[in-house]
């Protein structure tokens, strides 16, 4: 097992535009692995490589303790959302920033497309929590983070937030 340092906010790779995987070898699977066991280890659901600072295009999901009927790890290398509908807002939190949660508008149905470890063609359609998960997976590889989608009264929260955590830490 190999489990690697998240990086949190404010981390500079976090804001970053990841690279396109352009070759998968020895170097993406040992990523992907560590990226497993780094999310597993954490209790996380997904997790992109700019949070196991390394600035690829890849994320790792995964979500049987959500519904049974989801088993398996999902691996998307180079990952693009193709088609988006509707809206929710549902309460999210991040690993790159912990203890903080907020409801977050999202598109209600996303389909995805990538590819996989072996370089296999990856599509999902997802809804409820997949949907979440991709947006938010997706939006790292983009250097956006969740609280960049923050409502001005959100983002006035968090900020607050912040600062009270780091009275007490000091």
């Amino acid at each position: 097992m190999s489990v690697s340092k998240i990086e949190v906010y404010p981390a500079a790779v976090l804001k970053r535009v990841a690279s396109e995987v352009t070759e998968i070898n020895g170097a993406t699977q040992t990523l992907i692995t560590n990226m497993v066991d780094t999310m597993k280890s954490a209790g996380g659901v997904g997790l992109a490589a700019p949070q196991v600072n390394v600035s690829k295009r890849v994320i790792v999901m995964e979500f049987s303790h959500y519904d049974e009927r989801m088993q398996g790890l999902i691996v998307m290398i180079n990952p693009e959302i193709v088609y988006a509908e509707g809206g929710m807002y549902q309460e999210e939190g991040c690993l790159s920033v912990p203890d903080f949660r907020a409801a977050i508008e999202r598109s209600a149905l996303v389909y995805a497309r990538g590819i996989d470890g072996q370089g296999k063609i990856v599509e999902i359609e997802g809804r409820g929590i997949v949907a979440i998960c991709l947006q938010h997976e997706i939006d790292h590889l983009n250097g956006v983070l969740f609280i960049d989608r923050l409502s001005e009264g959100q983002s006035s929260f968090f900020r607050k937030a912040k600062k009270i955590r780091k009275i007490k830490t000091t």
